[in-house]
């Protein structure tokens, strides 16, 4: 009732009704001079809509409300139907980030698209502690595969996964670069602001989630990670790739394998502080390793001390696994035992997600589960037949090495009994005769001579012998009385 108290009534002048009058005189005036003798019913018709028109702009006012409040609720359900846009480089006290502790986060830094990346950063979101932080630094194709499954989407609303590209002249797109990023002071300045803890991770690791331990209890630790094989003195590991896991020793000083390693940023940071790496030499956790091993106050993990997990050396029940190249350079110390393996996989089923594996029926005809492949029945058959007949042939050809043996035998036998028969009968001849003979290079003289014809005989032997074979170099002077002996 208060509201028609104070509503104007029919005939009062408000600027609508001024406004329909002013129009309907324009359209008098334009009907005027279209019709300069109008007839007297069309004057009827104009005093009608004059009429009319002006009762409808006394109503007017009465549904103002009415048709504001349609317009406003129209209006109010278009603009929750448009999407929130909203650049705030600030967080403000509402932000959803706030719930999570801003000095740990788990990072990963991966350019490739990989098909497991979503299953491995929601498993290791429920394994790590629920106040940590969750970080992922890819290129654009790596981050829209991650950003567009549902489960990620969500946890990026809740405030723990951030996705990010980095602006140039920031690259990641190979490893030698991320080392680079990763041994540079900026980046933890201008990307993690506040962070002390670094939980890194890539896509070859995983923690387990039967482990008893929590990533929180290693906090003291400035750098803990896997030992790896070191490579022997004086061998630079820049240089050597040919030199594989079984070419390594053990007992690596720093088991800080950067895989998977816990790291504090203050300890970074103060090594950045005083030396910079060059570029295209060593690994960032190598390089970082020989630093941190010598900086004051540091705990370092060093051998089996401060193990965070297993990429070369085998432990029991460890947080996590570190599987080089996706299973493709794997410790024999490690992985050849099946039992073993087999007692890995039941511990930390999500080896899989990670490793390029196969089914047990998948696995070849043959395989000792040791990486050798042994030989089919049908293979050691046809191999047991090769072998026997390359036996056969052997002792075929032994046989004939042995007859002809025989024959070469028998031959020098008949040549010795022949040489033997023509001695005996030179020997017999130059006795009847009273003269010297030479038989097989060996002058025989059976009777004595006087020693003033020994020169003359020695003479015409020499000259006799040159006509003796070169195996018979020996001339022997046999008689009663002298022997002599000629080259």
């Amino acid at each position: 009732m208060a509201a028609d108290s104070h509503s104007p009534g029919i005939f009062a002048f408000t600027r609508l009704k001024l406004f329909l009058f002013v129009s309907l005189a324009i359209t008098l005036v334009a009907l005027a001079l279209m019709h300069p003798s109008p007839r007297r019913d069309c004057r009827a018709d104009l005093a009608s809509l004059l009429s009319r028109r002006w009762w409808f702009a006394s109503l007017l006012p009465h549904y103002r409300p009415i048709i504001e409040a349609k317009f406003k609720s129209r209006i109010d359900e278009a603009r929750e139907k448009i999407p929130a846009i909203k650049v705030d480089w600030h967080q403000s006290d509402d932000d959803p980030r706030n719930a999570y502790n801003r000095s740990k986060v788990a990072l990963m830094i991966e350019p490739r698209p990989l098909p497991h990346l979503v299953p491995q950063i929601l498993h290791m979101m429920a394994v790590v502690p629920p106040d940590w932080r969750f970080l992922f630094i890819g290129s654009e194709k790596s981050v829209v595969s991650v950003g567009r499954a549902y489960s990620t989407k969500h946890q990026q609303v809740i405030g723990k996964l951030d996705l990010m590209t980095l602006p140039a002249p920031w690259e990641i797109d190979t490893k030698e670069k991320v080392y680079r990023l990763l041994t540079d002071t900026r980046f933890y300045s201008e990307f993690m602001p506040g962070v002390e803890w670094i939980l890194k991770y890539e896509a070859d690791s995983i923690l387990c989630a039967n482990s008893d331990d929590s990533l929180n209890n290693w906090l003291d630790w400035h750098w803990a990670g896997a030992p790896r094989l070191a490579l022997p003195p004086f061998t630079p590991a820049i240089c050597c790739p040919q030199l594989t896991l079984p070419h390594r020793k053990v007992n690596d000083r720093f088991a800080g394998n950067g895989g998977l390693s816990l790291r504090r940023v203050s300890a970074i940071q103060r090594v950045l502080g005083f030396q910079a790496r060059y570029n295209d030499t060593e690994a960032e956790d190598e390089w970082f390793g020989k630093r941190m091993w010598i900086l004051p106050g540091a705990k370092v993990a060093s051998g089996s001390d401060g193990q965070l997990a297993v990429e070369d050396v085998y432990i029991e029940n460890p947080m996590g696994f570190h599987a080089r190249d996706g299973g493709k350079r794997l410790a024999d110390d490690v992985w050849k035992n099946p039992k073993q393996r087999e007692k890995i996989l039941n511990y930390c089923p999500e080896l899989s997600m990670i490793m390029d594996m196969k089914l047990e029926r998948e696995r070849c005809p043959g395989d000792d589960k040791q990486g050798v492949i042994q030989p089919s029945a049908e293979e050691k058959k046809a191999a047991a037949e090769r072998k026997k007949k390359e036996d056969a042939e052997a002792a075929k050809a032994a046989a004939i090495s042995d007859l002809e043996s025989m024959v070469a035998k028998e031959k020098a036998a008949k040549h010795r009994s022949a040489l033997e028969a023509a001695k005996q009968k030179a020997v017999e001849q130059a006795s009847s005769k009273g003269e010297f003979a030479m038989v097989g290079g060996t002058v025989v003289i059976p009777t004595p001579i006087p020693p003033e014809e020994h020169a003359k005989m020695v003479s015409q032997m020499a000259a006799k012998a040159t006509s003796v074979s070169e195996s018979e170099t020996t001339i022997s002077i046999k008689g009663s009385s002298a022997d002599a002996a000629l080259p």
